[in-house]
């Protein structure tokens, strides 16, 4: 088995360190992930310049644009051969509910999946965020059961971990998306120059948590385990559209 390895934290990640030492000791890997910290860069291409490719000292490859390109990059490109998954990871905080929108960790995923490969975005949740190791062993078992299993399409699965030592990890949910609060206001200050600048405010906190959600699966201290898609129609107002249309 062959795994392309991505991230949006960076290739000195050490989130990405941790999941490339364990899935290498199932499968053959490599690395391709942003030269610094991409995080909130979504589905990104870079097409007004050329990227670079350069190979760092650990073995990883790291490219000056997205994890989106990262991945591009690789598939379409770099490697003489299509790699059997896509993992991104293991992204430093949560990326559930709204999150995944703009998370660069499942942008990378994404990629993968619409290249037409089994794809696996690895989340830590916490604060501290100090047990990397537990978010890859349990990739790492994902990861073989995607492999031995016999699906018609290819898989786009998010995957948060608590973050908690592996003894106390409660198992693993099959879970939908929750929902946040709007973000909270941009935070106005004072450049070193004077000027007035802005920094975009935290996420807003949960608002759809129920049972069921990977926000309610997290507090439970299981991790979660979300397949998503792709496909934005909004199918239920198609005939709305088509009336209020012939009305104008």
């Amino acid at each position: 088995m062959r795994i392309l390895i991505s991230n949006d934290d960076g290739y000195f990640a050490p989130g990405l360190a941790c999941l490339a030492e364990h899935l290498a000791k199932i499968a053959e890997i490599i690395v391709v992930a942003p030269e610094r910290d991409r995080s909130g860069a979504s589905n990104s291409l870079t097409l007004d310049r050329p990227l670079k490719l350069k190979r760092a000292a650990s073995g990883f490859y790291y490219v000056n644009g997205t994890p989106t390109d990262c991945v591009h990059l690789a598939v379409t490109g770099m490697l003489d051969y299509q790699p059997d998954m896509v993992v991104s990871g293991i992204n430093a905080g949560a990326n559930m509910g709204d999150d995944t929108i703009y998370s660069g960790t499942v942008a990378a995923a994404t990629e993968g999946y619409l290249l037409g490969i089994p794809a696996l975005a690895v989340s830590l949740a916490g604060r501290d965020l100090t047990h990397f190791e537990t978010a890859a062993r349990v990739a790492v078992d994902l990861v073989q059961r995607i492999a031995g299993g016999t699906h018609q399409f290819p898989w786009l699965l998010n995957l948060n971990v608590p973050d908690v030592p592996f003894e106390q990890l409660r198992g693993v949910e099959v879970t939908r998306l929750g929902k946040r609060h709007k973000a909270e206001p941009v935070i106005r200050a004072k450049s070193p120059s004077g000027e007035t600048v802005y920094w975009v405010g935290a996420a807003g906190k949960a608002q759809d948590a129920g049972e069921g959600t990977d926000f309610n699966t997290l507090n439970n201290q299981c991790a979660s385990l979300t397949p998503l898609q792709i496909d934005l129609t909004q199918y239920g107002e198609i005939n709305a559209v088509k009336q209020w249309l012939k009305q104008q």
